[in-house]
């Protein structure tokens, strides 16, 4: 029974260990828009993003992940490979705030306590939220509301990762995220009213946003101790 009770503690102290292991950096990168305007190239980033991240490392190969990144979405149709878009001539942009709550899944194990360099591919998926502002084309021109709407998704991220600098991650990754909204770029206006003349554009399909770029996290926490009764 004893030994038993030692084994279990020994465990719990493993367990507790790696939940105190934290990251906290940094999301640099571009944005890019598809949907009913612009340009439709699935990795094409034209505005800047950036943004906070931390990820609480639940083992070495799974880690609780939250991110807050600011960008601007932009479309212009000259820039499409669609000669429709081309000649409609239609451009949006749209400042945008995202929250994303997940999980981020490594293909190896993440050790950041093996004393090695350490390197692996990863994904990450969850929830995420995206504030933006609500407008509508009047004539072909962008023309604001009011009011601003939440477009909530799922983000779709592969990256890969590896220890860089003493406790420095450095990561590259690329996202997308399928929204739940087909309003962000404003074929589909906000105000119930404006909907019937002023939408546009495919109805049957969302919008989706891609982030492309580079994290740089700062690690820190306890070691984990594989001593039995420790």
């Amino acid at each position: 029974m004893r030994h038993l009770t030692v084994l279990i503690l020994s465990i719990l102290s493993i367990h507790f260990s790696y939940s105190q292991i934290n990251e906290i950096g940094i999301f640099a990168g571009g944005s890019n828009f598809i949907g009913d305007v612009g340009a439709t190239d699935y990795i094409s980033p034209n505005q800047l993003a950036i943004g906070g991240i931390y990820k609480w490392n639940r083992s070495k190969r799974h880690s609780y992940r939250a991110s807050v990144i600011f960008s601007e979405l932009k479309g212009i149709d000259t820039k499409s490979d669609d000669p429709r878009r081309i000649q409609r001539g239609y451009e949006f942009s749209s400042k945008i705030i995202e929250i994303s709550l997940g999980i981020e899944f490594t293909f190896l194990d993440f050790d950041l306590h093996s004393g090695d360099k350490v390197a692996t591919p990863y994904l990450y998926t969850g929830i995420s939220t995206a504030k933006h502002d609500n407008h509508y084309f009047l004539n072909g021109v962008q023309t604001q509301e009011n009011t601003s709407s939440w477009a909530f998704g799922i983000p779709m991220v592969v990256g890969f990762k590896a220890s860089f600098i003493d406790n420095i991650i450095l990561g590259i990754e690329v996202g997308a995220r399928y929204t739940f909204s087909d309003g962000l770029d404003g074929s589909l206006p906000d105000v119930p009213s404006r909907q019937q003349q002023y939408k546009f554009g495919n109805i049957n399909n969302n919008d989706w946003y891609m982030f492309s770029g580079l994290t740089l996290t700062y690690t820190f926490g306890e070691n984990p101790c594989y001593c039995p009764g420790n």
